[in-house]
């Protein structure tokens, strides 16, 4: 039977000083100031739309201000709008409010007043702390302002952050993508998010290719970061997140397990289950930051039900990037559908090695294999 899973909050701001050329996020460059007390008025009346769509009492167990570059804004529009939340929604004791920052000067300089909002996690946005890669990669910060806004970071009370690193950059050798790992390391985040960069449609790279390192090199850099974080304690929980222990984040966890979300702002995602109605949804804003602002009506470009033919393959291609999967009863939950929907797939799976039953804290999970895990899409396919 389906039931409501954990409830997340996510809102997106869409501008950022310059546009990365690897970016396909929805980000827009913004030369003047920012309408910034407009925007958080329109959140809110954006949340409260999306709020009326519950179909039971909530609470918030975590919220993610992504972007663009949320840092942009100050730490009384956060104040404002986290109370107001709060007002509609109780927050879970330990809710996770998490913003994205990026470690140039200016925003630094905020993260105490975001800190004295509520907000308990930063994700800064290093990427390398190479001063070529950086430059290779359009960044506006350098090396030295990155650990400079992991040290304010600290100050001002964070202990618990993210760091962003990309790795398989412009120019970059296996020796340079470790070396940005080990400094990253020695900065004591509590997490790491690790990604390979990927050249997407629609960004400067794409219609511009640089020149990537070669695969025998990808690799090597993939061997050697693994090894180094799992050798620091760092435990690899998700495709290209890596945590200390207990320090898994919640808005992460919830969202690869096929939790529900609200997405507001310009471009955000969506994911709710209606339990009542047998339903489950998805919805997205409107794209385009003047869009926004000019919607009288609300702010959906699209609501979407997920047929209940789709919802098994939906469930695991989240749930699947997390390293200890899921068990029969989150399956069933999150659906609606019964395990033997996928029990027999599940069996070709694990005969073919790439899927196997492990027991984790006294309860069968169903996850993939080390093999499994690294041909994902090939697992996916069987279940299509």
């Amino acid at each position: 039977m389906l039931e409501r899973p954990p409830l997340s909050l996510y809102i997106h701001v869409p501008w950022c000083v310059r546009k990365c050329p690897y970016c396909d996020f929805n980000s827009h460059e913004s030369t003047t100031d920012l309408p910034e007390q407009e925007y958080i008025d329109l959140l809110l009346d954006d949340f409260l739309r999306d709020r009326a769509r519950l179909d039971g009492d909530n609470k918030l167990v975590s919220i993610f201000i992504g972007g663009g570059t949320p840092s942009l804004f100050s730490g009384d529009s956060y104040r404002y709008l986290l109370s107001r939340i709060e007002e509609q929604i109780p927050f879970s004791e330990n809710i996770e409010i998490t913003l994205e920052a990026n470690p140039g000067t200016a925003e630094a300089e905020r993260f105490a007043a975001y800190h004295d909002a509520g907000i308990n996690r930063l994700s800064l946005g290093i990427q390398s702390f190479d001063d070529q890669c950086l430059s290779r990669l359009g960044r506006i910060h350098n090396s030295e302002e990155a650990l400079s806004a992991i040290v304010i970071a600290k100050q001002v009370g964070f202990e618990n952050f993210n760091l962003d690193l990309m790795h398989g950059l412009p120019g970059q050798s296996s020796r340079q993508a470790v070396k940005d790992l080990k400094i990253g390391i020695n900065s004591e985040p509590t997490h790491i998010s690790w990604y390979q960069l990927t050249i997407e449609p629609n960004t400067v790279f794409y219609n511009r290719p640089p020149a990537l390192p070669v695969e025998n090199i990808l690799e090597e850099i993939q061997t050697n970061g693994h090894e180094l974080l799992k050798g620091k304690d760092f435990r690899q929980y998700e495709v290209s997140a890596y945590a200390m222990s207990n320090q898994e984040s919640i808005h992460n966890l919830n969202y690869w397990s096929f939790g529900d979300y609200l997405g507001i702002g310009a471009g955000a995602h969506g994911k709710l289950t209606l339990a009542t109605e047998n339903r489950i949804i998805r919805t997205r804003k409107v794209k385009q930051p003047k869009h926004y602002f000019s919607a009288v009506n609300g702010r959906d470009a699209e609501i979407k039900e997920i047929p209940m033919q789709e919802r098994s393959v939906e469930f695991l291609m989240n749930a699947l990037r997390l390293r200890e999967g899921f068990n029969q009863a989150q399956f069933e939950k999150r659906t609606g559908l019964p395990f033997e929907k996928i029990a027999k797939a599940v069996e070709s799976q694990i005969e073919k090695g790439l899927m196997q039953i492990v027991e984790i804290d006294d309860e069968i999970s169903i996850s993939t294999t080390s093999n499994g895990y690294r041909f994902l899409n090939d697992v996916l396919e069987e279940f299509l």
